[in-house]
């Protein structure tokens, strides 16, 4: 088959609006950064798109984009990459193309994908809006009949999209014994619910839930709220990061939104248990802003908006490094859209135990000798680099 054949065969898909998902892999330059591109049809206000995720070394970056943008999107990407893998509704067609871009097209009907596409985008969400979930009716996000109130679409979504970093954890969990959580800075709790009720509810795990918050009234609020759910394997304690010992060794270890160092404490506390699974979504990076003294980068950080900004970003480059580091596979992730809230960031690491890359280390220490920082994750990890 020609080149142009190819193209014109899957844009054809796209406009029918087949796809259910894909896969391009096996970038033609091994230094290539980009590992893998994801696609998937999802819905959005402004109608049908289709979503490309970029598969990094360490991060995702996600853009969607119309049919006619995602045929060409497709070209560009079949320059870079020689192996394509696409699920349609009626058929599963591979891809491989070789040096001289000859193209093999090898096609497979699929009786089962031929499932109503409008079903697949209706699971974008593993939460589904008209279906009632009795933790979110009790914290206000549904209504008894299982519809969204609109003032709380984003918390709705927010949910959603954390419930999907839980479900892509699976594997990293243990499967021969009881699961060990600990969420850390829980407050309202609304992701630590969502947590519980995905893991043990949806997908029946053995396993035991803490939150654990300073603030005693609202501990007090979601300890009444799983009591009355039967909720009998999540528990919430008033205490701090720094003085829980009740445990030795955790297998997931969350922090939403602990501010500044204590997502470092929390951090730290996961890698010494040996946690399998790490969620972190930081808040108030001030460490790093009040350590950089870096003349080559005066351009941007004369400016205190700039220099704020820049500062996080480093602050969550170093912490995701120094986990590299330590034996986990670490990215960086879009949580929610910019559009409602700037801590947008999460933290994601599973622990491989991999070694690091030659000269990891030696980037790492010229990257904080430049800024000038002597942050507060290395210095709790110090004996493990």
């Amino acid at each position: 088959m020609e080149l142009q054949t190819m193209h014109a065969q899957l844009a054809e898909k796209l406009h029918n609006l087949a796809l259910v998902n894909a896969t391009i892999s096996q970038p033609r330059q091994k230094s290539n950064d980009l590992k893998r591109i994801k696609l998937k049809p999802i819905e959005l206000k402004e109608g049908y798109r289709i979503q490309f995720e970029y598969q990094y070394e360490q991060i995702l970056k996600h853009q969607n984009l119309t049919i006619e943008q995602a045929a060409s999107e497709l070209e560009q990407l079949f320059t870079e990459f020689r192996q394509g893998l696409f699920q349609f509704t009626d058929e599963k067609v591979q891809i491989q193309l070789t040096k001289k871009y000859k193209v093999s097209y090898k096609s497979e009907a699929d009786a089962r994908a031929a499932a109503d596409l409008s079903h697949n985008r209706k699971k974008a969400y593993l939460l589904e809006d008209g279906i009632p979930y009795p933790f979110l009716v009790r914290l206000g996000v549904q209504s008894p009949d299982g519809k969204v109130k609109k003032q709380k679409y984003d918390k709705f979504r927010q949910i959603n999209r954390f419930i999907e970093f839980i479900d892509d954890a699976l594997e990293h969990l243990p499967k021969d014994r009881p699961i060990r959580i600990l969420d850390f800075g829980s407050g309202k709790s609304y992701l630590t619910f969502a947590l519980y009720h995905y893991l043990r509810i949806e997908k029946g795990l053995d396993l035991r839930v803490t939150g654990l918050d300073l603030k005693k009234s609202v501990i007090e609020d979601c300890q009444n709220i799983a009591r009355d759910l039967d909720y009998q394997q999540l528990e919430f304690l008033v205490g701090d990061i720094n003085d829980y010992d009740q445990d030795t060794a955790v297998d997931m270890v969350v922090t939403l939104h602990a501010c500044d160092v204590a997502t470092d404490m929390a951090l730290a506390r996961a890698v010494k248990w040996n946690a399998g699974v790490i969620l972190s979504v930081p808040c108030c990076q001030h460490e790093l802003n009040s350590q950089i003294q870096a003349s080559p980068l005066d351009v941007m950080l004369q400016h205190g908006l700039i220099k704020e900004r820049f500062s996080a970003l480093a602050t969550d480059s170093i912490r995701a490094e120094l986990l590299s580091l330590v034996g986990y596979e670490t990215q960086l992730m879009e949580f929610i859209d910019m559009e409602h809230t700037p801590k947008n960031i999460l933290i994601r690491a599973y622990r491989t135990n991999k070694k690091p890359a030659a000269g990891q280390l030696e980037r790492y220490r010229e990257f904080t000798k430049l800024l000038n920082a002597k942050p507060f994750l290395e210095n709790e990890l110090k004996e493990l680099l």
